[in-house]
């Protein structure tokens, strides 16, 4: 079936702007917070990341679905969701291709979205909606493929809620723990999951660790009676503000004395944890090739980042335990924290993601290399006593 003969579809955001295209995906009416992310590649491992939940993704690659998508169910880590398939709650594309051509691919992009109840649109003019996005900031949005006039999408967005102060995080953390990696390997993580990419736990997994993930809501007792090396804090969407239960675990893991990893929504909720806030930014950091200056060597690295909360940094600045350790050479926000004298540390990009570049991969050896010594420790007062 050609584009051209795809029903017309509509996307209209809260402010007003208008856009028609045709439709793709499963037919019907979507609403969430429209943003967009500046990749050339990667739009199944965009779809498939938890942080994106209840976000209608614009994106700024025109060409999309031309190498289809890869699906192995043999593989309990494939994609990047532990949950749903896809997280995405709807898709907006310049030029949408039925025809893909890839070695590895199983199937169309447009099956996959069929099969997820992906509702999107084609052919708007998205150089155009991401600069809108970019001047006016992130808010709400409707898509419809089922000829709903405007004033019922109007009624729709009237419903919506804004992503600022709402929780979605428990919408897509695990519902029940379980384990990954060979019971003898030589560190033990426990990963509590706000929205964890499967990537993480592949990083960990290669650098020998036993992982055991935790449903958010788990209580601290739980965590330390697995008995962990170290704790890593996931990623994660939704507003870190209306997450006081998950702060208040981070405050208690954070007295824990363990090494303590946190990313994406983990930082922020560790800085919460620390009486730090966080803030809703004009459109958020999602691509690629964000830059990023490592304050403590002074490298710059190329990162894969997908938020729209940020750390307040000037309240991280004030805090006498805090050292900010990285910066986003962008806009000069906040991409990184320690806590002064301990093995706590967390970013706000994903490091777990290789773009091309593998520039903050080294985190992970940082993690490590804190259990390691952490442990030494341990042992060492134990043979001292």
């Amino acid at each position: 079936m050609l584009v051209s003969r795809r029903p017309i579809a509509v996307l209209l955001l809260a402010d007003g702007t208008r856009f028609e295209g045709r439709a793709i995906g499963a037919m019907g009416t979507t609403v969430g917070e429209i943003c967009f992310n500046t990749g050339m590649t990667g739009y199944q491992e965009i779809f498939t990341d938890p942080s994106y939940a209840g976000q209608l993704m614009v994106l700024a690659s025109p060409h999309i679905g031309n190498y289809g998508v890869v699906e192995n169910p043999g593989d309990p880590l494939e994609g990047e969701s532990e949950g749903p398939e896809l997280s995405i709650a709807g898709l907006v594309v310049k030029k949408f291709s039925e025809v893909w051509s890839r070695p590895a691919g199983t199937g169309s992009l447009e099956d996959y979205l069929i099969a997820a109840g992906v509702t999107g649109i084609s052919d708007v003019d998205t150089r155009k909606l991401v600069r809108h996005i970019r001047d006016h900031g992130a808010q709400n949005a409707v898509i419809d493929s089922t000829g709903l006039d405007d004033a019922a999408l109007r009624e729709r967005l009237a419903l919506a809620p804004d992503m600022a102060g709402l929780e979605l995080a428990s919408t897509v953390s695990t519902h029940s723990a379980y384990e990954v990696g060979p019971e003898q390997a030589a560190y033990r993580v426990a990963l509590v999951d706000f929205g964890i990419k499967l990537n993480t736990i592949r990083c960990l997994l290669e650098r020998d660790c036993r992982v055991r993930v935790f449903p958010m809501s788990t209580a601290i007792t739980e965590i330390l009676g697995w008995k962990p090396d170290g704790i890593l804090l996931g990623n994660g969407p939704g507003d870190p503000g209306a997450m006081p239960g998950s702060t208040a675990l981070v405050k208690d893991v954070l007295q824990s004395g363990l090494p303590v990893f946190g990313i994406c929504l983990g930082h922020q909720l560790m800085a919460q944890a620390l009486g730090i806030g966080t803030e809703k930014m004009h459109h958020g950091h999602r691509g690629i090739n964000h830059p990023v200056r490592n304050l403590m060597t002074g490298k710059d690295e190329v990162t894969s980042q997908n938020h729209g909360f940020v750390v307040s940094k000037q309240q991280a600045e004030e805090h006498p335990d805090v050292t900010i350790t990285h910066i986003h050479l962008n806009d000069g926000s906040v991409a990184g924290i320690s806590l002064k004298g301990r093995p706590v540390f967390s970013v706000q990009y994903h490091p777990e993601a290789g773009p091309g570049p593998l520039d903050a991969h080294y985190l992970f050896d940082d993690f490590v290399t804190n259990m390691a010594a952490a442990r030494k420790v341990v042992k060492g007062s134990v043979q001292h006593a």
